[in-house]
């Protein structure tokens, strides 16, 4: 991407938290650059942002693992793009940098105490996702037209329905939200932030179950406390004994098992968005012809090496191109691996947006 003095300008304003010195270096700055990549590294090497970001003692901002990724498009551009300039605060509310109010009660342990305040930009990362996750949604925002249809499966408080939900209104999109959800509080915990953020009724789709290839019944476990978990994973296949005694215990509930092909309906999907606890490979290989028909792009949360491998296979096959990843962040443990930070994938179906359709940010 050329890069213009606006580019410059935002470089100064996020890595070093000032306005340049004076339009003369803004344009020396243009005479060296060929990118926005170039300016970003170069930023990030300085000595100016080291001593602001990096302290003393913590490793260097290219150790950070939320700059490890590989992208055919600058999601850190999108985000600056995108962020909305001189937000105010909201009594009771955490505002991150779309505009979007987040209430502290949905996440208590990590957002208590940060009511009414403004978030900047997450570069690399904030609470709840980074570089490669924001921009990712983001550029399947740019490439639908003036309608933005999205799925989210195992939404939560409706956290990517919200974001993208928001930017792609704000672009002047109609918009149409889908969310499915297993637990009741998170269930709850949707429907409050979509209303808190001006979401109508009609925009909103929100199904209580668990997102898979097929009909069926799964057990999910209970939450006492409202926002203390996250990541919960349903029990499948269980038999109807096992079922009854799981539900008389009152640790788990009885779910629907939502198919996929139900939830999409007769909808065109801009953006599906799979967060479902390690079930992501299974689903998109048993739904690989319903999505090859109906979803032009994916972002998809993943929760092992092995599921990052399967998502090749059975992508790359049907012919959808890569456009993000950021691999998942483990440790090693007994010779063995444990993720710490789920991975991201962002997949593009050439079929519904063939590879010289433009990216649209404003109509």
């Amino acid at each position: 991407m050329n890069v213009n003095e606006d580019a410059i300008l935002w470089a100064y304003r996020l890595f070093l938290d000032r306005e340049p010195e004076s339009d003369a270096v803004v344009q020396e700055q243009l005479a060296v650059f060929d990118s926005t990549q170039e300016v970003r590294w170069n930023f990030m090497r300085s000595d100016e942002f080291r001593e602001k970001a990096h302290p003393p003692g913590r490793a260097p901002v290219e150790q950070n693992p939320f700059f490890h990724y590989a992208a055919t498009f600058d999601p850190i551009e999108l985000m600056r793009r995108h962020a909305v300039p001189n937000l105010l605060p909201t009594a009771g509310y955490l505002t991150n940098f779309l505009g979007v109010k987040i209430d502290p009660k949905f996440f208590p342990t990590i957002l208590t105490g940060r009511e009414g305040e403004v978030e900047g930009i997450p570069i690399p990362a904030n609470w709840h996702a980074d570089i490669a996750e924001w921009g990712t949604a983001l550029r399947a925002i740019e490439l639908s037209g003036d309608h933005f249809t999205m799925i989210e499966l195992g939404c939560g408080w409706g956290c990517w329905m919200n974001n993208t939900g928001v930017v792609a209104r704000a672009t002047g999109r109609s918009v149409r939200v889908i969310g499915v959800e297993g637990d009741e509080h998170h269930h709850r915990f949707a429907n409050e932030s979509l209303a808190t953020n001006g979401f109508s009724q009609h925009e909103i789709s929100l199904h209580r179950g668990i997102a898979t290839a097929r009909e069926g019944v799964a057990l999910f476990p209970k939450q006492e406390i409202p926002g203390g978990a996250w990541g919960s994973e349903p029990v499948f296949n269980a038999s109807e004994d096992q079922r009854a005694k799981a539900v008389s215990s009152g640790l788990f509930d009885e779910l629907p098992m939502v198919p996929l092909s139900q939830v999409i309906g007769v909808n065109t999907i801009n953006l599906l968005h799979i967060d479902i606890q390690g079930g992501e490979a299974d689903l998109v290989q048993e739904c690989i012809e319903l999505l090859n028909e109906k979803v032009a792009y994916m972002l998809i949360g993943t929760h092992s090496k092995q599921i990052e491998g399967r998502l090749y296979e059975t992508l790359l096959a049907a012919g959808w191109q890569l456009e993000m990843e950021r691999a998942a962040i483990f440790d090693i443990s007994n010779g063995k691996p444990h993720v710490r930070v789920d991975g991201v994938q962002g997949w593009r179906n050439i079929r519904l947006l063939p590879e010289n359709s433009v990216a649209r940010a404003r109509v």
